[in-house]
């Protein structure tokens, strides 16, 4: 079953890779949005909000992983190769590598051409931080950011889960992904209802995180320094960030360009320090989101093969014993 796993893995990535996620086409992650919206409007009230929102997110996952799997097995069911198709094309929605590169370019393409005002708002559909008053250094860290941060979120984490459990587990990682992305917050409306969610997301992203960073530095040496020196960076300022996982895409990008992550950022006027990871080698240019596009691209395809190599070492084991 894990080899049939890693050809639709293979087939999903490449889809993703040529089609990506087209605007007009359904997508299963929008679904899975509204139907956390319509729990939260009508549970998130009362008492008891931190169970309520535990039920939410066991229903949520629990629907998303049956649904899926029924699919699936009826696809197999039909043909072996109709249910390799149905896991690639499921999978598939789960990733968004296009579309992650597509939005950083968004604010690369008006930032290179000086276009202030339009890098500001392009930025502002991929981030959370207030961008009205940003300068091109912290628009293009914005960006940078994001690719780093979403590299596992929204790449590998979800390749990782289909290797495991296929197409019902890739979605089962997007749909609590996505439950956290809308109701994990630790403002007032949301920190009891959506702290399973939150939890729960960091229990899914931690190993894929770790080891996201880990393919990073290997992927690619890093600028104006020694390996050694990258490598510690890497576990030294991870665990700076707020986050317990999103810290290792960010603090390996960090070593890699030679550049310097973090800092102060607004969220609604209010100010936020975020930790600074790597060290400043060289200022951040716009030039370096394109630099972290490349990161991307290249750790997905090791990824992969790493992906690859463990599925295929597990499938000989099962084989021998």
């Amino acid at each position: 079953m894990i080899l049939y796993h890693l050809i639709a893995i293979l087939i999903a990535y490449i889809i993703d890779f040529f089609v990506g996620d087209p605007p007009n086409w359904p997508h299963p992650v929008r679904w899975i949005g509204n139907m956390i919206a319509f729990l939260e409007k009508r549970w998130n009230s009362g008492e008891f909000k931190k169970s309520k929102g535990v039920i939410m997110l066991l229903f949520i996952l629990l629907f998303v992983f049956s649904i899926v799997l029924i699919v699936v097995l009826i696809g197999y069911q039909i043909h072996l190769i109709v249910g390799i198709v149905v896991e690639s094309i499921v999978i598939s929605t789960a990733i968004a590598q296009r579309s992650l590169k597509e939005a950083a370019l968004e604010v690369y393409q008006p930032l290179k051409s000086g276009d202030l005002v339009e890098a500001r708002k392009k930025l502002s559909y991929i981030v959370g931080r207030d961008t009205d008053d940003l300068d091109e250094s912290e628009i293009a860290r914005g960006a940078i950011e994001t690719v780093a941060e979403n590299t596992s979120d929204g790449v590998t984490a979800p390749l990782f889960w289909a290797l495991i459990g296929g197409a019902p587990l890739a979605m089962v990682y997007r749909a609590a992904n996505t439950c956290d992305s809308m109701v994990g917050h630790m403002n007032e409306r949301y920190k009891e209802f959506g702290w399973a969610s939150a939890k729960w997301d960091d229990v899914m992203n931690w190993v894929p995180s770790r080891l996201t960073g880990i393919i990073m530095l290997i992927g690619k040496l890093p600028v104006g320094r020694d390996n050694r020196k990258a490598w510690s960076i890497l576990f030294r300022d991870a665990k700076k960030h707020p986050s317990p996982n999103s810290g290792w895409g960010e603090a390996a990008v960090a070593a890699i360009l030679g550049i310097q992550l973090g800092g102060k950022n607004y969220y609604k006027g209010m100010i936020s320090n975020r930790a600074k990871m790597g060290e400043a080698l060289s200022p951040i240019q716009p030039d370096h989101i394109l630099k972290a596009n490349g990161i991307l691209g290249r750790t997905v395809f090791l990824f992969l093969l790493f992906l690859w190599l463990g599925g295929m070492l597990v499938e000989l084991a099962f084989t021998w014993f």
